[in-house]
């Protein structure tokens, strides 16, 4: 019980309790958390920033900085950041790690700037994150694991900073508010974590352009909400988990350039309902396409090319009237009748059809008519490397939006229709190496768009139309290796956007040599850009132009095989960016100009079977054995030591000189044909008697090569029989194996040829004639060949090697999951050896064999290292000598449509991009370039820096010294890979400035 007035106290200290406390609150909210700490975070991210495009230029204490560019605070907690956005700012620097004390940030985005450095782990604190970016950096480093202490975080997009490695955390899979998950662009490796099918309310997950491997989780098909899934171009393998297949949101399965392999589900059209595009391109696919794909009809784009696909394509694939791109190229896909080439009549279906690609597979048959119906939006229209036969339907020109036609390599024949010049949009046009013969319609002239127009290789005959002269747009134009007579029209040789060849060889054209090429300015007026001349192999009558001279970018002229006289004019030496001249077999006399000599930029002159005389030069390209070819010309004299020309007579002796008798120039023809006749008939009686057996026979090469003869019982005793755990590594042809040689103590590389393979025996032949030719230290060696029957009566080929010690160095710059070689074993002096080792063979293979050899695919995997770890170039399988090279692939054109070799190549042994990266503009030239000089170490390989010396002593002096010799190889690099070939560093300069970088850092 209460005393009196008690009450009444306790209601006035509760009224004074709850002021007090209400007051205090007032307190804390206005001073204690006033943000204070968040404006200090944001000066030390801005501490960081070295540079940016004036967006930080508010950020000063003259304003609060809730004002400031790219902030945004919150209206409900008073100077609390809750936005970054810097986006696009051209941000360079790295991220402070007080980015995470900025507690109320919900959207942190620092996309498409050029920060490096790690990712602060701090950034694990930002609790309230609702929006993660910081995609299109240079970052590097780890994703830090503890980023999963963000949980409610849904969006999380690290894509583009090839920099960041190591692997996914598999603590992202604890995230449970994720949604959308982007990673791709990056240098990510290990397997994708299983735990990432936990992630339920994921709906978009971007893993792409890394190198994972391992399997697909199952799990991940088990999220019904998932709608992007985009793994391509990864090391992934193995099957497709079944539960993928059954993910009723999907939008788009993107899992291409992989290593998985399987075959479709027969039900695939069950599972997908909402699919829109499908690339599972560059894997290892194999089956038929399932009749129930046709079900998917919300299917626009699918993408199966590079696989092993069979059978024939599924004549409902017009149900799918929504599809957009078909790509098929590269199956093994058939269809040899009407009924089976159904499907073209059935994609008459979808008019929204724009690319269509059945190169490169086994299609047989003459294309149907329907072709002609497709969709009028079709803008590609693709079917190379087929066993096509007939003709093209006349009605090709119903498709007037088409950009680019390709019948290349198939066995067309007929007339090439009139009506292909109502495809006024064309921009490549593709014929070559078919049976077209005839005329090459007039109506070619209407294709104004067109850039790339190639017919070699056919039967056409008649006058080159002149109508191509209205083509103001054409760069390629290669008539080669057809029946063409009459003159150039000058028309043709007068368009000025020709630029990158222009090949009429091995034709039958014939008239003087065209002035006009020489005397048409391009379209603003500067002298011709052309850069391949080739019109060798016609009867081309007359002089050599001497406007010839006024073509500054013509890199190689060959006029080889025509019927020219008169002199060389000397004007070809001003010719400022010539390295190839080839003039053989023509008729032409007097002197080599002298000038040709001074010419810089000349690597090889053959000018072999003329009537030339007098002294050769010693200067320049005469001093270059394997660049000049003289022969066939007896009246030259002089020239350096190594020509064996006899000495010039002086003024005195050449009027001295005496006529030798007309008899007896009669006489010694006579008696030396005689004495070849009877050694020719004497050579044939010991052939018969002491011929070989067949089991003994080796190619013609090797026999001039002096190689002893082995059988195939020598190979089989060799190998042990050819067993598995031989096995050094398998090729597109063949397979290698370790072996020991009877009589000899040395290990070997035996390459036995699959004669089962197509092309396999030409492969063989290739490499019989590109090894006859080199020799050198930085190429492997050979040790002889074997051409033989084996036990069951086969033909039998096979290659002996010097055995490579510590294999290939695609093994060293490539680590396992076991950690097994990679790249961080190889120290960079190592690799300063390895890198001169190439560049000394690619130096040889261009410019120190007679003739040249150019390699055609060059890769880790065929650069072998041995017991001193240093680097020979292996497989000639499919290299070309540069006289086959020169009429048909120019060892300077910037042409792909003659592309050969692995992915990453591009002749003559030049690197080609193939990260998705590398678009709109961007380059790994570009890329490389815009780090020099002071980012070499955010985009060299990271292991050179954590395993040397420089690093682990921090020697300043060594650690300069090691950034200015990456920096050195990388401007080395960049200079061997300018767009144009008349731009880049010759191989030959190359090979120098690689051995001054190496000598230099070594020596230091």
């Amino acid at each position: 019980m209460l005393l009196p007035g008690t009450t009444r106290l306790l209601q006035r200290l509760l009224l004074l309790s709850t002021i007090a406390t209400t007051h205090a609150t007032v307190i804390l909210s206005s001073s204690g958390h006033d943000g204070g700490n968040d404006e200090g975070a944001l000066v030390a991210f801005k501490a960081k920033i070295t540079g940016h495009s004036g967006v930080l230029a508010s950020w000063n204490q003259s304003s609060s900085y809730c004002s400031w560019e790219g902030i945004t605070c919150s209206k409900k907690h008073r100077l609390r950041v809750v936005a970054l956005d810097l986006s696009s700012q051209g941000l360079a620097g790295s991220i402070s790690p007080a980015i995470g004390n900025l507690t109320f940030l919900r959207s942190l985005n620092l996309s498409s700037n050029g920060l490096h450095g790690a990712i602060p782990p701090s950034i694990g604190a930002l609790g309230r994150l609702q929006r993660l970016d910081l995609s299109q950096n240079m970052l590097t480093g780890d994703i830090p694991s503890n980023i999963s202490r963000c949980t409610s975080l849904p969006v999380m997009y690290i894509n583009s900073n090839r920099g960041v490695q190591g692997s996914i955390p598999a603590a992202i899979g604890s995230m449970p508010s994720l949604t959308s998950l982007g990673l791709a662009n990056n240098s990510l490796t290990g397997t994708i974590p299983s735990s990432l099918g936990n992630l339920s309310r994921l709906t978009v997950l971007y893993l792409r352009y890394n190198y994972l491997e391992g399997s697909i989780p199952a799990g991940l098909g088990d999220n019904p909400h998932l709608w992007f899934f985009q793994v391509a171009i990864n090391n992934l393998s193995g099957l497709l988990p079944p539960s993928l297949y059954n993910l009723s949101s999907l939008y788009e399965l993107s899992i291409a350039d992989n290593k998985l392999h399987g075959s479709l589900p027969p039900d695939l059209g069950k599972g997908f309902p909402n699919i829109e595009k499908i690339g599972m391109g560059a894997n290892r696919f194999t089956g038929a396409l399932p009749l129930s794909l046709t079900n998917l009809t919300k299917l626009q784009v699918l993408h199966i090319e590079q696989n092993s696909f069979t059978g024939v394509v599924p004549s409902e694939l017009g149900r799918l009237q929504d599809l957009q791109v078909l790509v098929l190229e590269g199956n093994e896909f058939e269809a040899n009748d009407e009924q089976e080439w159904g499907f073209i009549a059935s994609l008459n279906n979808c008019t929204g059809l724009q690319f269509l690609d059945i190169g490169s597979n086994r299609f047989a048959g003459e294309l149907p008519g329907s072709l002609s119906n497709l969709s009028t939006n079709l803008l590609w229209l693709r079917a190379y490397s087929n066993n096509i036969s007939g003709a093209i339907p006349s009605g090709i020109g119903n498709l007037p939006n088409l950009e680019v036609l390709s019948f290349s390599e198939n066995l067309l024949a007929g007339l090439i229709p009139e009506s292909i010049g109502k495809l006024t949009q064309l921009n490549q046009l593709l014929l070559d190496a078919n049976r077209f013969s005839g005329r090459l319609p007039p109506s070619v002239g209407n294709l104004t768009g067109l850039s790339i127009l190639v017919a070699r290789e056919n039967s056409l005959e008649g006058l080159i139309p002149p109508t191509i002269g209205n083509l103001s747009k054409l760069t390629l134009l290669d008539l080669s290796n057809n029946k063409f007579t009459g003159l150039i029209p000058k028309e043709i040789m007068g368009l000025s956007s020709i630029s990158r060849a222009l090949d009429t060889s091995y034709n039958m054209l014939e008239g003087p040599l065209p002035l006009e090429i020489g005397e048409i300015p391009d379209a603003i007026g500067n002298c011709r850009v052309l850069e391949t001349l080739l019109l060798d192999g016609n009867s081309f009558q007359g002089s050599i132009p001497a406007t010839f001279n006024n073509m500054a970018g013509l890199t190689q002229l060959n006029l080889t095989n025509n019927k020219l006289n008169g002199s060389i004019p000397a004007s070809l030496a001003n010719i400022t960016n010539l390295q190839e001249l080839y003039l053989a077999h023509n008729n032409l006399s007097g002197p080599i100009p002298g000038q040709l000599g001074n010419s810089a930029s000349l690597l090889r002159l053959d000018v072999s079977f003329n009537n030339l005389q007098g002294d050769v030069p010693e200067v320049g390209v005469f001093r270059n054995l394997t660049g000049l070819s003289i022969v066939g010309n007896n009246e030259l004299c002089g020239g350096i030591p190594q020509l064996h020309l006899p000495r010039c007579p002086s003024s005195t002796a050449r009027k001295n000189k005496k006529t030798m008798p007309k008899s007896l120039k009669i006489a010694i023809p006579t008696i030396g044909a005689l004495l070849f006749l009877l050694l020719f008939v004497w050579a044939g009686f010991l052939y018969k008697k002491f011929k070989p057996a067949p089991e003994a026979t080796i190619p013609q090469q090797f026999t001039e090569m002096e190689l002893p003869i082995i059988s195939y019982k020598d190979i089989l005793k060799a190998t042990d029989g050819f067993p598995e755990t031989n096995v050094l590594g398998k090729g597109r042809y063949g397979t290698v194996f370790k072996g020991t040689l009877e009589n000899q103590d040395t290990d070997v590389a035996i390459k036995v040829f699959n004669l089962q393979i197509s092309g396999s025996y030409k492969s063989f032949q290739v490499e019989c004639e590109a090894i006859r030719r080199v020799k050198h230290r930085c190429l492997v060696k050979i040790i002889t060949c074997c051409s033989s029957i084996d036990q069951q009566g086969q033909d039998f080929r096979a290659l002996i090697f010097e055995f490579m010690a510590n294999g290939s160095l695609d093994r060293w710059i490539h680590s396992n999951s076991e950690g097994k070689f990679g790249q961080g074993a190889l120290r960079l002096s190592q690799r300063l050896d390895i890198a001169v080792d190439i560049v000394d063979a690619l130096d040889y293979l261009h410019n120190g064999c007679q003739p040249s050899v150019i390699h055609c695919d060059l890769k880790p995997s065929n650069i072998l290292l041995n017991q001193d770890m240093r680097a020979c170039v292996g497989d000639f399988g499919i290299a070309r000598v540069l006289e086959e090279a020169t009429s048909k692939c120019p060892i300077n054109s910037n042409s792909t449509i003659a592309i050969r070799g692995s992915i990453g190549y591009i002749a003559p042994d030049v690197h080609r991009e193939t990260d998705d990266m590398f678009k709109d503009g961007i380059s790994l030239h570009y890329y490389a370039q815009a780090a020099l000089p002071n980012k070499v170490m955010e985009i060299a390989d990271s292991n050179i820096w954590l395993h040397s010396e420089a690093n682990n002593n921090n020697d300043k002096t060594h650690i300069t010294r090691t950034r200015e010799c990456l920096s050195a190889v990388i401007q080395l690099g960049v200079l061997c890979s300018k767009q144009l070939p008349t731009e880049r560093l010759s191989m030959s300069n190359a090979a120098v400035q690689m051995h001054a970088i190496r000598d230099k850092y070594i020596s230091s």
